[in-house]
């Protein structure tokens, strides 16, 4: 697969600047974009994003920066993406989700549940406003497939096998990675599960951006053993497994010349940094 990896939202929380990344896939039955970044509608009017999002991140807000924009200016028919596949639906990934109206959205089903009828605790990183505008719904149940000592679910319906769920709860209540296979080997996108580089490699984030990690997870525990296991994957599997995050500069701009010539995989990320 060709993959394209796209700043889809630049946030500054803290003083610092997280950038967000969307990316698709081209394949046989059109494009398939994993998570959509902020959204058209979310440039537009800033209120969809809710207070504490836009207190905590301070979004920096520009038409350019979306999905929808990018796709068209690298080539791509914006009508020809299919299917989404979110690693969760925090408003930085969920905004894009209404720009592509007749795409279906491939969401495990425990962060839809979460997000459609959140607790208490849940109001504060979920927006109607983004969610409401999605037709097409596909929850994925959890199933048991290995990959590489993770669970995993297909993510597409049919026999494709090469798009895959990897349940990573902790920072959201159903967060997940993204596996894409390609000729040189998978690409796991493994969302909010960390910030930082340093996090699956030995290290430690910046003190002020581990903090914000932990402010938002929904069980900092469960997302801290998954860190665990992600640094774990990388130091066993690391030939086989490449491991991209949400919100990391460093990533992103390495990220850059990763392709192979099948299919194009636009992958959502925004990067991080609190310099």
């Amino acid at each position: 697969m060709r993959v394209h990896h796209l700043n889809c939202g630049s946030l500054c929380p803290l003083g610092g600047r997280l950038f967000g990344d969307a990316g698709p896939i081209e394949g046989e039955d059109g494009l398939i974009l994993v998570d959509s970044g902020l959204g058209v509608d979310d440039v537009s009017d800033s209120s969809r994003l809710g207070l504490f999002f836009r207190g905590a991140t301070r979004p920096r807000l520009e038409i350019a920066e979306t999905a929808l924009r990018q796709i068209a200016d690298l080539g791509l028919r914006v009508s020809d993406v299919r299917h989404i596949v979110p690693t969760h639906l925090d408003p930085d990934h969920a905004g894009g989700l209404a720009d592509f109206p007749d795409a279906s959205v491939h969401v495990f089903a425990p962060e839809l549940h979460a997000a459609l009828k959140p607790s208490l605790r849940d109001r504060f990183r979920y927006r109607a406003a983004q969610l409401k505008g999605v037709a097409a719904w596909a929850p994925i149940e959890e199933a048991g497939e290995a990959w590489f000592g993770f669970r995993s679910v297909r993510a597409l319906p049919g026999t494709r096998d090469d798009v895959l769920l990897i349940p990573l709860p902790g920072h959201s209540r159903g967060h997940c990675g993204v596996a894409v296979a390609s000729d040189g080997g998978w690409l796991l996108h493994c969302g909010d599960a960390y910030f930082h580089h340093a996090e699956v490699a030995g290290g430690a984030a910046p003190a002020g951006l581990a903090w914000f990690e932990s402010l938002v997870a929904f069980d900092n525990k469960a997302r801290l053993a998954n860190q665990q296991r992600l640094k774990e994957l990388k130091r066993d599997f690391g030939r086989e497994v490449r491991l991209v995050c949400s919100h990391d500069p460093a990533e992103l701009t390495a990220s850059q010349g990763f392709e192979s010539p099948a299919e194009i995989v636009v992958l959502s990320q925004r990067r991080a940094s609190l310099k």
